[in-house]
């Protein structure tokens, strides 16, 4: 896998998260309170400056109403978007 390829792939696993948490109408701040971290955790993660383990990934995703399996699919729908671009 490229560089730019795996580059592509992360972008679209943040800017889902990021999508995910803005169309649940929820702030950064209020999804660290939910997962007990600083909002600084959201921010870095979403900026791409931090990265998830699979159980971090899940607590997410249940604060803002997806399930795991959800998530991956909506990532795999969007990866093969970006990939025929």
């Amino acid at each position: 896998m490229s560089s730019k390829s795996k580059e592509s792939e992360e972008y679209a696993l943040l800017q889902l998260l990021r999508d995910l948490r803005l169309k649940s109408g929820i702030t950064q701040q209020a999804l660290a309170d939910r997962i007990g971290h600083p909002q600084s955790y959201v921010s870095k993660y979403e900026a791409g400056e931090r990265r998830l383990d699979i159980l971090e990934l899940r607590e997410i995703c249940e604060c803002l109403g997806v399930t795991l399996p959800e998530f991956v699919r909506q990532l795999e729908r969007a990866l093969t978007r970006a990939a025929r671009q």
